[in-house]
């Protein structure tokens, strides 16, 4: 329950068609099981306690006397599992029959909800026996509550006193696949998760029609969705049920129980997200709250009270770790199919974004910087992209590699043998009596090696590159990436401005596989020798190459080691920009995340340093140039994410 996440279960217990004194049994040695798993909210399927098959049984005063006393000493063996469950069952009222979900919690029935939707042609002809749910709620009398009286109606949303965020409804198997779920209006009044009872019948690939089903809505709605259906244990004279239960988030897919067996299925939602997701769209429409029922209930408290060393009493919070994983690179695909086509596509979009801005400015040269990095290498590979989408001759592309102090012999190399293999014009212009002018100029001692002495080597480049695209009438290519941006590690008026950044928003660890999928491309085309350039390039550290090399004339600056792991950053970017996520739940998810390669101490050295270098540098975002937007985020002023240069960054760090 900490940080907004709730654990929940979908649940398809072993019955018997009928046998209300067993399935009830059967229910609540399931329920036992989901506490002991640590589950907050447990849904069970449509009609669990008779189950769905009975037929004409359905009209017997038998079976219903019967479903109603089950019904209460289930949820009176759920008094101390501090859980909300959801099961159905047929319910009786002013005469009429009512498929329902009953949610109780601590001993107490919370709410009965009728189906809306009654389908009258399905296999089992449920119009025969049920009354489709009335428009308005009412409170009916249950003997069993404290309060004598309990909430009938389709419209009851079940509110935690202790997560805000946290609103349960539900609907009933048939009402999901109607035109307008009722779940579209109980979102719309606020609920972030929804309950679906079910069962669904087992027909050939139905059930990935099914999975799409629940997914979709997710998605639509902004929230977490969880869908238990019957399983083996209903009558087979005309059907097989196969438990087919989900449980969803905002179009994710968290859990997936096997078909044909029985059991239950746990994931955590995180509701926060969803909440964040919705405040961010301003589109997602809150209304027709006047019409619900919001039916408080509370858990338990997460503290213990406890003697500590000095043997005095004080509250303790219990921290349960998460099962839920995250990806330790959010933004990159885990699957290597799914990654090799994301980088297709990104690469894609890119050079679609500079073939506009070359058609719209009506120039046919472009000025780009190498220098055998990983940057300047994805981004020369997009130019040309571009370029042959155009039929430019390559020539046209004038890629500069400018020597100076930091310079090595394998990254100057590499720059070489890049631009040959690729088929570009190649200069090369050091500017090392350049800078050392400049130095004598300003009165600077190149000797030490400070910002001034970093710097001024990046806008010397900078300035080559601008006068060199007014030479030939050309535009000049920006290398910079989206990591660099966050954490401002680019050089104001140098490296940070170009007149189109086709790296604006693809992340550091992103670039380092996209540049591995092209290698890979390279050599499956018999392009051996751009493919080994490229993988030399994969693997050479991050550096920006503005301090001299050490003894052996190796890289001695690296990037990492000043603003941090970059697959770090990169997780902390993901987090707070995709989603909202709060520095202590960050902190959290970054511990479990890479549990084992990073100690806490490193993480909350590195996330406050991220938070720093994200607020004190964001004037340097503000005036970036135009870049295409290819994924999920984008720190652009002009889109995604506006922020003053100026906003304080207290309350995170």
């Amino acid at each position: 329950m900490r940080h907004g996440f709730i654990k929940v279960a979908a649940v398809t217990p072993d019955i018997r068609v009928a046998d209300c004194v067993f399935n009830g049994e059967s229910i609540i040695r399931e329920m036992k099981f989901c506490v002991e798993r640590g589950v907050k909210i447990a849904v069970f399927p449509e009609l669990v306690i008779t189950g769905y098959t009975c037929g004409e049984l359905f009209l017997q005063d038998k079976l219903l006397n019967s479903a109603v006393a089950t019904l209460h000493k289930i949820i009176q063996a759920g008094k101390d599992m501090d859980m909300l469950v959801f099961v159905g069952l047929p319910f009786e009222l002013d005469g009429k029959l009512y498929n329902v979900a009953a949610a109780f919690k601590d001993g107490e029935l919370l709410g009965l909800i009728p189906k809306k939707h009654i389908p009258e042609f399905s296999e089992l002809y449920e119009l025969r026996y049920f009354a489709a749910a009335p428009e308005k709620n009412q409170i009916i009398k249950w003997e069993y509550n404290v309060s004598g009286i309990t909430y009938f109606g389709n419209k009851l949303i079940f509110t935690s006193k202790e997560m805000k965020n946290l609103r349960v409804a539900a609907e009933i198997c048939e009402d999901l696949w109607v035109i307008i779920p009722p779940s579209n209006y109980h979102a719309q009044a606020g609920a972030t998760i929804i309950a679906n009872l079910s069962a669904s019948p087992e027909t050939t690939g139905k059930h990935d029609y099914r999975k799409a089903l629940v997914n979709g809505q997710s998605a639509r709605l902004n929230a977490g969705y969880i869908y238990s259906t019957n399983g083996e244990g209903e009558s087979t004279t005309d059907l097989v049920f196969g438990g087919h239960d989900l449980i969803c988030e905002n179009g994710t897919v968290l859990a997936e129980k096997k078909r044909f067996e029985n059991g239950f299925i746990t994931a955590e939602i995180n509701v926060d997200r969803l909440v964040y997701e919705r405040r961010r769209m301003n589109t997602y429409a809150i209304s027709g709250k006047e019409e619900y029922e919001y039916i408080p209930f509370s858990f338990n408290s997460p503290y213990i009270t406890e003697k500590n060393e000095y043997g005095e009493m004080e509250q303790r919070l219990v921290k349960i770790p998460l099962e839920r994983k995250f990806s330790k690179t959010p933004f990159v695909a885990e699957d290597q199919k799914e990654r090799d086509e994301h980088s297709e596509e990104i690469i894609t979009l890119q050079a679609l974004g500079l073939k506009k801005r070359l058609l719209h400015t009506g120039v046919k040269h472009a000025v780009i910087g190498i220098s055998g990095g990983l940057d300047s290498t994805l981004a020369v590979l997009v130019v040309c992209r571009a370029f042959d989408m155009l039929r430019f001759s390559r020539e046209n592309i004038i890629s500069v590699t400018m020597p100076c102090f930091g310079t090595t012999d394998r990254t100057y190399n590499n720059a070489i043998g890049l631009a040959k293999e690729l088929g570009i014009t190649l200069r090369e212009i050091n500017i090392r009596d350049s800078v050392l002018r400049h130095f004598k100029d300003i009165g600077h001692d190149e000797h030490i090696h400070n910002v001034t002495f970093e710097n001024a080597q990046a806008r010397e480049r900078t300035q080559v590159l601008m006068d060199l695209a007014n030479e030939c009438n050309g535009l000049v290519i920006g290398t910079g990436d989206m990591s660099e941006l966050a954490l401002g590690f680019a050089t104001y008026n140098g490296d940070q401005m170009s007149m189109y950044g086709v790296n604006a928003s693809v992340p550091k660890t992103l670039i380092r596989y996209m540049v591995q999928y092209c290698s890979e491309e390279c050599r499956m085309k018999g392009k051996d020798s751009l493919a080994n350039v490229l993988m030399d390039i994969v693997n050479t550290p991050v550096s920006p190459e503005l301090l001299p090399p050490d003894e052996v004339g190796e890289i001695a600056q690296k990037t990492e080691d000043l603003v941090g792991p970059y697959e770090l950053s990169d997780f902390f970017l993901y987090h707070i920009v995709r989603w909202g996520v709060e520095p202590d739940k960050l902190f959290r998810l970054a511990c479990e995340t890479f549990i084992g390669e990073y100690t806490e101490e490193e993480i909350a050295k590195w996330q406050k340093s991220f938070y720093n270098r994200f607020f004190n540098q964001q004037y340097k975002r503000s005036c970036m140039p135009d870049g295409p937007k290819v994924g999920s985020i984008s720190l652009s002023p002009r889109g995604d994410f506006r922020m003053p240069s100026d906003a304080v960054g207290r309350l995170w760090v």
